[in-house]
């Protein structure tokens, strides 16, 4: 299936998904990743993720292979990181640089860059220019997933990006991350309005219909950061 424009003309819509690359100890994590990419491959949404072939980060990415096959599937990856979120089939195959990638036809494109910052630039601009419904999506996670997160938050509040930002919220996992906004915005340090930049979902289908519908905050800071 390509990832280009859809059959109106519009955009395909990107979705960045944030995700451990461990599976988690509980079975719901797991499920959540197959049921996520699932759906999103149903609806014709492009996934761009961090590269990883283990943990959610895997089942995310060949869940929508599966069905939508790799041009639906953009993983970006550190050179760094690349011996720590991978499988076997990073082994066999070099990309025109010479990383090591993983086989197309079971996780997608995938690009090996320097450092940090460009991947998370490169994932960030792709969802910007995606089309109605693209933005960014949470799974359970460790601190990356956490860090990852709460900058695009940041981006969104700064006036960055308008793209939704949605943590799905598996067996209660960010059940601390929403209380400490709360306590936050109770305390004087995120304004009420900014409280829902990032929104929440108990399911797959909630969390894509959550960018579908997202509204941007009135409260954002009016800043111009030209083609930052």
């Amino acid at each position: 299936m390509a990832s280009g424009p859809t059959s109106n003309g519009t955009s395909r819509a990107k979705v960045c998904v944030y995700c451990g690359a461990s599976p988690g100890d509980n079975p719901a994590y797991i499920e959540a990743a197959r049921e996520l990419g699932k759906l999103m491959a149903e609806n014709n949404v492009d996934l761009v993720y961090g590269g990883g072939t283990v943990g959610l980060m895997g089942e995310v990415a060949k869940t929508i292979v599966s069905i939508a096959g790799p041009d639906a599937v953009h993983g970006i990856i550190p050179e760094a990181l690349v011996k720590w979120e991978r499988d076997s089939t990073y082994s066999a195959k070099k990309d025109a640089n010479g990383y090591h990638v993983p086989e197309e036809q079971v996780y997608g494109r995938t690009t090996v860059v320097k450092d940090m910052h460009t991947r998370k630039q490169m994932m960030a601009r792709e969802v910007i220019e995606g089309g109605p419904g693209s933005g960014f999506i949470a799974l359970p996670g460790g601190y990356g997933t956490m860090e990852e997160l709460l900058e695009t938050a940041t981006w969104n509040q700064l006036g960055i990006h308008n793209k939704g930002v949605c943590v799905l919220n598996i067996n209660g996992f960010y059940d601390g991350l929403m209380q400490w906004i709360k306590k936050a915005v109770d305390e004087g340090f995120v304004k009420t309005g900014n409280a829902e930049i990032l929104v929440t979902a108990s399911n797959a289908e909630g969390a894509l219909k959550a960018l579908r519908e997202y509204k941007v905050s009135d409260a954002r800071y009016g800043l111009n950061w030209g083609s930052e």
